[in-house]
């Protein structure tokens, strides 16, 4: 299913996607900018269902009977998070004590109250996580009752665990499942030391492999592809073979078993802001103004416990001699500011490193060594 086409046809007015009128449902807002925001849209049934089969697939991330567990996803302006994961925890059929508290909350706020409850289990993406354990650790405090922390979201690198676990010093890091508001379920969480492995949400939804170039499954162990998730069971907003945005591989270790490499070609992740491809392209070419970009690629690494994005920009010209570079170089991040807010805040915030624009030959792009088509995303964290 194309993105773009699909994007365009889902509108909140005059759409062309949905099977039926807007007259009952939840709807929630994905990660576009604010000049083209991605809504979807859930039945009642559809929620329900959505969030049961999650809540399920909490006791393979380790949730037990009697657990206390603090909601730290992000809440308002129709983002899923929070009310996706306590839903998820109130449908779960063992018993647990819930706790909104939200990821903007005050820091010194959620400590108190994580103390008050003697919470188990925080949940969390891990940019807020490590936010949380920074302040315990330049206290000098720990809380050595937890016992779970639950990210999800965004990956959680190996130079982010010494941080987590000097403040929680008995606490095991792990995925609080694969979803997303758009895609719907993607998989529960494996059991076991890695925690880039799950299952497939079988059988509410169908998950695929397929390779990147042909568009053609992958059935075998090991070999990269695309995620792309058909959900049968949602009629309101039909997704069939939609791209998750996800990289991932078969592990031949157990049905339906798959581990997650990094983002794929349709969508980032920097941190805890989402970036669809498409649309920091078109952000380019509205702050090029006289056409000066020859190609776009979006790097994303990861140093110092941050994610940062470069974007590589082509042109024609000898980069390092490009009249106006830095003028529009400073007109691309003016733009991103402008268009996708979350990211400056979380610079504002220390999740993320600002970002960062470096001007080449437009024979210096990577491309794909079997296609020579351009590769849209380099994703180089997973080595980090």
């Amino acid at each position: 299913m194309p993105q773009t086409r699909f994007w365009q046809a889902n509108t909140p007015r005059d759409n062309q996607l949905l099977t039926g009128p807007l007259d009952e449902a939840v709807v929630f807002k994905s990660g576009g900018t604010t000049g083209s925001p991605k809504f979807s849209f859930y039945t009642r049934e559809e929620w329900r269902e959505f969030t049961t089969a999650f809540g399920a697939g909490l006791l393979d991330s380790g949730l037990r009977p009697g657990h206390r567990v603090a909601d730290l996803f992000y809440t308002g302006e129709l983002y899923a998070s929070f009310t996706f994961i306590l839903d998820s925890l109130h449908r779960s059929p063992v018993s647990n004590v819930r706790l909104p508290i939200g990821g903007a909350a005050p820091l010194e706020s959620t400590v108190h109250t994580l103390e008050q409850f003697d919470v188990e289990v925080i949940a969390g993406t891990p940019t807020t996580l490590c936010a949380l354990a920074d302040h315990l650790v330049t206290a000098d405090r720990q809380l050595p009752q937890v016992e779970l922390l639950l990210f999800g979201g965004e990956s959680l690198y190996p130079d982010q665990e010494p941080l987590l676990a000097r403040a929680f010093p008995h606490a095991r890091p792990g995925s609080v499942g694969y979803a997303s508001v758009d895609a719907g379920l993607l998989g529960r969480a494996v059991p076991g030391p890695d925690a880039r492995v799950h299952q497939a949400f079988a059988p509410y939804t169908t998950v695929e492999i397929l390779d990147e170039e042909t568009d053609e499954p992958i059935t075998e162990a090991g070999v990269p592809g695309k995620v792309v998730v058909s959900d049968l069971r949602r009629r309101l907003m039909p997704v069939l073979r939609y791209p998750a945005g996800d990289r991932a591989e078969w592990t031949g270790t157990g049905t339906g078993h798959f581990r997650i490499l990094g983002r794929s070609q349709e969508g980032v992740r920097v941190g805890p802001v989402s970036l669809y491809t498409q649309d920091v392209q078109d952000l380019v070419r509205r702050a090029d103004v006289v056409g000066r970009v020859t190609g776009v690629q979006m790097v994303l690494r990861h140093w110092d416990g941050r994610d940062g994005l470069l974007l590589r920009l082509a042109s024609d010209s000898d980069p390092a001699g490009h009249a106006g570079r830095s003028d529009l170089s400073d007109a691309i991040r003016k733009e991103m500011l402008t268009e996708r807010p979350l990211f400056g805040e979380a610079v504002e915030a220390g999740h993320i490193h600002p970002l960062s624009v470096a001007w080449v030959r437009h024979g210096e792009l990577a491309v794909n060594a079997r296609s020579g088509k351009l590769i849209r995303v380099l994703d180089e964290r997973m080595g980090s």
